[in-house]
């Protein structure tokens, strides 16, 4: 291996990209992360660190421009850590996407041979996401951080955001300007308000929390009265006096209009409050639930579990093609919202449970309830060990496994096929545009067994 020391410059044909948008390139076999590089590119790179295993540069001059570049249409790009592949053009997107499912299966899963679809793309991968996260900073600075840091970079706009969004941000900037509101200093640990959480439904209807670290909001009135302007129906006060990387604090406080939002995927509504969790990108989320009924393939005589079930959002999409579907969550207020949902829409065959799927699985099966499929939509992290030996115990035909995560995905799957389950397709789906992140959605089936 060469010996490289920080200042070195050197050439190289960008190959990939990795999980943070960086270009991957390789020299003499030793592998480097280059900052603004991306796939096809040839690039004149520094070297700004070396490591045992790898390195990073950034780029100081494209020599050959990849025919996949693309003008990026967001001019914080690529300082701000929100996005990595504006410079992409979206048909590579989405073959990147479907690599990174594929090579984590056959690298962290030991799974070859399966039929791994096109990743699904969208329409116009702009103005997508129906809930906003931005920090709020010295003075009256809104944004997001700047990449691999814990700095704020100011953001005016944000293209991947309703638009709704950009006004909303506008009112409380000249809010916090007029009424000299000050953000949250994040190294003094000084100032009120830390983030700004915006939520946005298919028929634009809009909902602003504020995550002050102070119990006081100066000024209440006057910004309530500015949000409700621009068509604002739901305005919360949340309180994080935390100094953690959390969003939100425990403690809500309705300030104006309605208790929660209504939103939709397909026929059905979905309540939704400042803490619930609701897939981002309405248009996609129909996509994949969808596709989930389709891999289900229900006749309607099937008994159904939907484990890390949520608010109840796919456990009531797939209910009208099941006998009874089980809606498994342990976190309470989830649950809740899940019971509310249920009335909502007149839904008489889903039973929603609290508790820990490892233990609520069992207990359904020593009721003599036999679970035909299983749906999991887990987090990041995916399943736990217990959870999937409570879902072979369980025995269903099928499953339905949807991920956020490649890696941890691949993991599960490896696991789930040692047991006895054959993985039949997987489909990536673009949630996510702009970003290195990608759903997946697998159809396992329980292999026969020949006598």
């Amino acid at each position: 291996m060469d010996s490289f020391k920080t200042g070195d410059k050197i050439k190289l044909d960008i190959i990939d990209i990795n999980s943070e948008g960086m270009g991957v390139g390789r020299y003499n076999g030793f592998t480097f992360f280059i900052e603004e590089a991306t796939i096809g590119d040839k690039v004149m790179a520094e070297v700004v660190e070396v490591k045992k295993r790898f390195g990073i540069g950034r780029t100081i001059e494209i020599l050959e421009t990849s025919p996949y570049r693309v003008e990026s249409k967001c001019g914080y790009f690529p300082e701000c850590d929100g996005c990595q592949l504006h410079n992409l053009r979206y048909e590579k997107q989405l073959e990147f996407k479907k690599d990174i499912v594929k090579n984590s299966l056959e690298r962290i899963g030991k799974i070859t041979g399966v039929e791994i679809k096109d990743t699904i793309g969208i329409e116009y991968p702009y103005r997508y996401r129906n809930k906003a996260e931005f920090k709020v900073g010295n003075g009256h600075n809104i944004g997001y951080f700047k990449r691999g840091t814990h700095e704020l970079l100011p953001v005016n706009r944000c293209i991947i955001q309703n638009e709704a969004v950009d006004k909303i941000i506008d009112i409380i900037k000249e809010y916090m300007k007029k009424y000299k509101v000050q953000g949250y200093d994040r190294k003094n640990k000084k100032g009120i308000i830390k983030n700004i959480l915006i939520r946005t439904t298919k028929d634009d209807k809009v909902m602003v929390v504020i995550v002050t670290k102070s119990q006081k909001l100066p000024h209440e009135k006057e910004l309530i009265e500015a949000l409700v302007s621009q068509g604002v129906i739901s305005i919360y006060q949340n309180i994080n006096n935390k100094d953690t990387s959390l969003v939100l604090g425990l403690k809500d406080i309705k300030l104006y209009g309605e208790y929660k939002i209504t939103d939709y995927i397909g026929e059905y509504r979905f309540l939704i409050s400042p803490k619930s969790f609701f897939q981002v990108n309405h248009t996609q989320t129909e996509i994949l639930y969808d596709k989930i009924v389709e891999y289900l393939d229900l006749s309607g005589d099937e008994t159904v579990a939907d484990l890390y079930c949520g608010i109840g959002t796919i456990a009531l999409y797939i209910s009208k093609y099941a006998k009874k579907v089980y809606g498994v969550e342990i976190v309470k207020e989830a649950i809740e919202d899940a019971n509310e949902n249920l009335k909502l829409n007149q839904v008489e065959n889903v039973e929603f449970i609290r508790g820990k799927s490892e233990d609520i699985l069992p207990r359904l099966n020593a009721k003599g309830i036999k679970i035909d499929a299983i749906i999991v939509d887990p987090p990041r992290k995916g399943l736990d060990k217990t959870l999937i030996d409570s879902i072979t115990k369980a025995n269903p035909e099928k499953i339905v496994y949807v991920s956020c995560n490649p890696a941890t995905l691949a993991r599960d799957l490896g696991y789930l096929v040692e047991e006895g389950y054959e993985v039949k397709e997987v489909q990536p789906v673009d949630m996510f545009p702009m970003t290195v992140h990608v759903e997946s959605i697998i159809l396992l089936q329980k292999k026969t067994t020949k006598l």
